[in-house]
Order: C-alpha cells, then structure tokens, then sequence
C-alpha cells in the first residue's frame, strides 16, 4: 500500500496528515472549519484515500491559512506517497454533477504544477468564504505536483458547486493514481 505522513508547523497553523492511497474510504479529518471538513470528508470518501487531518488553524484570524495550508500538506503527501509513479495512470478528468450544478475537473500527475480555475467563486456557505477553494486547488496542485484543470459547467447553489469539485477532483485522485502498468508513463521514461 501507498502511504504518506507529514506534519506542517507554522505560526499560523498546526498540521498532522497521514494518508493512504489505497484505502476504504475513510476519512478522519478536523480542521476547525466546518464547510472544509465536509468537503475534505467527501475527498477521502470518493477518492477511496484513508486520510488523517488534524490541523489548529488561526481561525480568530479566518480560514484562509488552514485551507492554504491544508492543501499544501495534502498535496506533498500525494506526492509522497506516488513516489516515481512507476505504473499510475497518470491522467483522470471527470464531470460530476450535484443536483442543478455540474463541475469539470482534469488532472496530470506529471510533476509540474499548474492549476487552470478560470472560473471563480465568490460569496459564502455559512461562514466559508469560497474563494478559498481555489487557494486549496493551487496549494494541492503546486504541491502535488500536478496539472489540475477545473471549470463549473453549471453554476447554481454555492454548496453544490462546491460539493461537485471535490467530488470530481476526488474521482480524478483515485482514477489518475492507480497502478495500471508496470512502466512509468512518459516518453521521457521518468515523472518529475
């Protein structure tokens, strides 16, 4: 089984995130923000990862630092954890729709990092501002190692449009990462 852990200490937050690439599913994840930890919860739920989050964030502050930093984290697990990525499928996209919305999402694990969100999201769920779903994608992406193309084919309730990302992304994660082959999947014969 594929595994990762890291711990993350700054002045602005706290994090302990262990992950299995293979797992059941299973999620296990407090980060002090309720919105984010559903949505994180989904994560792990559709990308059939085991993920381990604790993370004390500066929310007197807001969110902001805890879902930058979270991405981050996660992010250099999933890279941790692909190692030279001998085998994986490399490329997943997926459309996912959430009731009257619907959400595109692209990835490749090629080891450069580029995050194409051309659509952005503004107001609040209760307290979540967000705009920081894009600073979660760009911190998973840049850490990951990963191209991550997202794009809202359907706008509607703020929650859906949320819960169709990281529901697609998920889908994405568990497709891109499984071992189909027993060769890296580049003409380059290396993944960076």
């Amino acid at each position: 089984m594929r595994k990762a852990q890291t711990e993350r200490k700054t002045k602005e937050t706290d994090i302990a995130l262990s992950l299995t690439l293979e797992g059941s599913g299973t999620p296990n994840v407090t980060t002090g923000v309720g919105f984010f930890d559903h949505m994180l919860e989904l994560l792990t739920v559709h990308s059939g990862m085991d993920i381990n989050l604790s993370c004390k964030g500066d929310l007197q502050v807001d969110a902001h630092h805890t879902v930058e930093d979270v991405g981050i984290a996660l992010g250099d697990c999933v890279r941790q954890a692909l190692g030279d990525k001998k085998g994986i499928a490399r490329f997943a996209d997926r459309l996912v729709p959430m009731d009257e919305t619907a959400a595109q999402v692209a990835v490749d694990f090629s080891g450069r990092a580029a995050l194409i969100f051309p659509d952005r999201l503004s107001g609040k769920v209760g307290s979540f501002d967000l705009e920081l779903i894009e600073e979660f994608l760009r911190a998973f992406s840049a850490h990951a190692g990963c191209n991550l193309y997202v794009r809202i084919l359907s706008a509607g309730n703020r929650h859906h449009m949320a819960e169709a990302i990281f529901k697609a992304l998920a889908l994405c994660i568990r497709d891109a990462v499984r071992i189909v082959s027993d060769k890296v999947p580049s003409s380059k014969g290396m993944l960076e």
